[in-house]
């Protein structure tokens, strides 16, 4: 995995304590922010939650042997009796 580096502006107490943090859980600053950060993504990124529906939507559909063909054919059906 490659890495960049990212210039960050923060208090310098808010500095002090995260450092202290950091050294009791046996890390670098460094890595308790690459932590938080990539615990932030997760928590806040739907996007991979949204494509695993999809992925799940799509195994059903084909299970029950639908095609992308007929899926589009009942879409327009279904929102032309809409209007």
């Amino acid at each position: 995995m490659s890495s960049t580096q990212m210039i960050l502006r923060i208090d310098e107490k808010v500095k002090g304590r995260l450092d202290r943090l950091a050294r009791m859980e046996g890390k670098t600053t460094s890595k308790m922010l690459r932590e938080l950060i990539k615990q932030y993504i997760e928590e806040r990124d739907i996007a991979p939650y949204i494509d695993g529906l999809w992925d799940k939507i799509g195994a059903k559909l084909s299970a029950k042997g639908a095609t992308a063909e007929g899926v589009g054919e009942a879409v327009k059906t279904v929102r032309s009796r809409r209007k």
